[in-house]
């Protein structure tokens, strides 16, 4: 844990946040300051940056014994409709209340004043996020081929829950989801790109002709993957929370589907800037073939389209991370040294696989 700011990334006051040509992303009198509103522990701060996100930005904040999570939005400027942390928060409490496991919202902040962005406070669990390393408790074999199962079944618990009614019915609208989200990240590429990657629009067009007729409609994650789970901190294998929902809305359970299979790392695939837990390499883990298997089981649905969701989320993929890169070639990822560099060829690599899983041409760059 930190307690001494480094001046760029988190600073003592606003007043020094004033004379900084890229805004912080912690203020400490700001922030305690907000934690004294809402009877948060007592005394100075202790913070430390955790998680693998590159989008939104996440801290364990300690102060008088007590721990709460704090996520926020990354610098401004923000692209509209994105890194929305009140809809996030509200979101995981509607969740909460119908029985999935995410963790506890604590206090949200919307006003813009306190950390330059809305922020929302959590629980912190005691839990353990698998990312390269594989943790002692889950590394026998028999707990590795558990985790893998445990991340299916959260999934498939996740998308039979009824979104037909009630407060969930708000989350979003189903119908027309693929349609949309074609459409929508068509558009962020336009918006973000500051290079000519023909394969983009080559992805968008034959998404768009052959969108498949979506046979359920569920809570979507957007970003269901291994990184984003928090697994109990003793054997057997149990998901504790799901966490960084930012994405999430109602639509069509295969795009998450097609998220977790086709970013799933597995011997002898090649990497891409989305192999965020590089453990599933290793023997007795699921491959991606077992996981939809098992995830048909749970839920019944025809998987016979898979390819075409797992095209889909190649292609988001790349197009967010080429937003990523073209902030890092702006400044406004100060401290970024390497993933925001390394998108100069991984934003290809990624379509590349998107093109192999349409059937097309491996597309190459202009």
């Amino acid at each position: 844990m930190h307690t001494v700011p480094d001046g760029v990334e988190v600073v003592a006051s606003r007043e020094r946040a004033r004379h900084l040509d890229s805004p912080p992303l912690l203020v400490l009198d700001a922030v305690t300051g907000f934690l004294d509103a809402h009877g948060i522990g007592s005394g100075p701060i202790a913070w430390q940056r955790i998680g693998d996100g590159q989008s939104n930005v996440t801290y364990l904040i300690e102060r008088g014994g007590e721990s709460v999570v704090l996520r926020r939005g990354p610098r401004p400027p923000l692209p509209k409709s994105t890194h929305d942390m009140v809809r996030e928060a509200r979101i995981q409490k509607i969740l909460g209340r119908h029985g999935v496991p995410v963790p506890e919202i604590i206090a949200v902040c919307e006003d813009e004043g306190v950390l330059g962005v809305p922020f929302y406070l959590m629980s912190r669990l005691d839990g353990t996020v698998v990312t390269d390393t594989i943790p002692p408790h889950l590394s026998p074999a028999a707990q590795r081929r558990a985790t893998s199962e445990a991340v299916v079944d959260t999934l498939v618990a996740l998308h039979g829950i009824d979104v037909s009614e009630g407060e969930l019915a708000t989350l979003g609208r189903p119908e027309g989801y693929l349609g949309r989200q074609v459409d929508r990240f068509r558009t962020l590429w336009e918006v973000n790109a500051t290079r000519s990657l023909p394969a983009v629009e080559q992805i968008a067009t034959w998404l768009a002709r052959n969108l498949p007729t979506s046979q359920a409609a569920s809570v979507v994650h957007g970003d269901y993957r291994m990184g984003n789970l928090m697994f109990a901190p003793q054997a057997p294998a149990r998901v504790l929370a799901i966490l960084d929902w930012e994405m999430a809305t109602l639509g069509d359970p295969l795009a998450d589907l097609g998220y977790l299979t086709a970013t799933w790392s597995e011997a002898g695939s090649p990497p891409t800037p989305l192999e965020l837990t590089t453990v599933t390499r290793s023997p007795a883990y699921l491959t991606q073939r077992r996981l939809a298997e098992r995830y048909r089981s749970g839920t019944g649905l025809d998987l016979t389209a898979l390819p075409w969701y797992q095209t889909l989320a190649l292609w988001k993929a790349a197009i967010f991370c080429e937003a990523i890169h073209t902030r890092w070639h702006r400044g406004e990822r100060p401290n970024d040294t390497a993933f925001g560099p390394s998108l100069e060829t991984g934003v290809p690599r990624l379509l590349e696989r998107a093109g192999r899983y349409a059937g097309l041409t491996a597309p190459t760059r202009r």
